[in-house]
């Protein structure tokens, strides 16, 4: 199951809101239900998050093994 719990952790870091990502058109309301609820993304949606949060994906998604 993918997560995407490393993509809250560093919006807060960073201190970037939800809100600031809607208004800079980076995401709109939809991706965002769909990252809260741990479903997948495209690799542009992946891109544009890098690019706002000046950060890597590892920064964002987080794929748990089964060890």
């Amino acid at each position: 199951m993918i997560d995407y719990s490393p993509l809250w952790e560093t919006m807060k870091r960073k201190e970037i809101t939800q809100y600031k990502l809607i208004k800079d058109k980076v995401l709109d309301n939809r991706v965002l239900d769909t990252l809260r609820k741990n479903n997948n993304i495209t690799m542009l949606t992946l891109e544009k998050l890098c690019h706002a949060l000046d950060c890597t994906p590892n920064d964002i998604v987080r794929f748990p093994t089964d060890e």
